[in-house]
């Protein structure tokens, strides 16, 4: 049932699409609730103080939530609509034949990115199963092409992920998800301690990959996207701590580009149960001054 409701959407246009989805995403902004107050926390945080900019931020979320349907089930249609000016920042990475590991945050349009490179060479993505176990098949037909491969986040999904490297094919992965207890270190994300995964820094010390952060900037009018990529310069940090710290500053970077795509929603300073302690030198800081950044 769920995926025949997706295939009906796929068939309508973005632009009214994403036009019903930020009327959605400003519906349940101002619904009662944790969800509002979570938003207006973490743009804040990040510079982000303006009112007017958590309720733009409420409504691209509802516009990439209802642009899934075309990108799932009417790809190509949508890989039409991409524009790809940064595409060289791939080839080249792609040209020195080690693989690479593609780290794809909750910004834009994050189920496009993997669309748009495994025209450029089989990918294999890492996912977590939804909570909800009735979408499982829809995501199962949405996410899995000819070359584009999905693995569990799990020991199996690392096994899977280090043969693709070692092929020297590519692997995807959202890279700040909160990790379980075992997975993490404390790093800065936006000046505030965010417990994050070592998981991309391990896999890309290991195999010794290039690493790209890439998302899809969402365009008005329903034109499409805006494929962006960032590649975390060579050498990486020795030290492990040091290398996620190095990726979130690399994220921030690419978050600063389109700031209102980015899904503030989402509980990325929660922290796990068996977590440890958060370091004294980043609870205090020497210099810590957090600007707004508003566009």
């Amino acid at each position: 049932m769920v995926l025949f409701l997706l295939k009906l959407l796929s068939h309508l246009p973005l632009r009214f699409m994403h036009g019903v989805g930020k009327c959605l995403g400003l519906l349940v902004y101002w619904l009662p609730g944790r969800y509002r107050q979570r938003l207006q926390d973490n743009a804040r945080q990040a510079g982000y103080e303006n009112a007017a900019f958590a309720r733009r931020a409420a409504a691209q979320t509802g516009a990439m939530i209802m642009e899934i349907p075309k990108v799932w089930l009417k790809t190509n249609s949508a890989l039409a609509r991409c524009h790809n000016p940064q595409i060289n920042i791939v080839h080249e990475a792609l040209a020195e034949k080690r693989g690479v590991l593609y780290l794809t945050p909750h910004l834009g349009c994050f189920e496009i990115t993997a669309r748009i490179l495994v025209q450029h060479g089989p990918i294999t993505v890492m996912y977590r199963p939804p909570r909800q176990a009735f979408l499982e098949p829809a995501m199962k037909v949405g996410r899995d092409l000819p070359g584009l491969r999905s693995v569990p986040a799990n020991m199996r999904g690392v096994r899977e992920f280090m043969r693709a490297l070692r092929r020297g094919e590519a692997v995807g992965m959202l890279p700040d998800q909160v990790p379980s207890s075992g997975d993490g270190v404390w790093a800065t994300f936006f000046d505030k301690p965010a417990y994050t995964m070592t998981l991309a820094a391990r896999l890309a010390q290991q195999a010794n990959v290039p690493v790209i952060l890439t998302a899809g900037e969402r365009l008005p009018r329903g034109q499409g996207w805006r494929i962006h990529y960032i590649r975390v310069p060579e050498p990486y940090p020795t030290d492990l701590a040091a290398f996620v710290q190095h990726i979130n500053d690399a994220m921030q970077a690419l978050i600063r580009r389109f700031p209102e795509q980015y899904l503030w929603s989402y509980n990325r300073y929660k922290i796990p149960a068996e977590a440890p302690p958060i370091p004294a030198a980043l609870l205090h800081p020497s210099t810590s001054t957090v600007t707004s950044k508003e566009p």
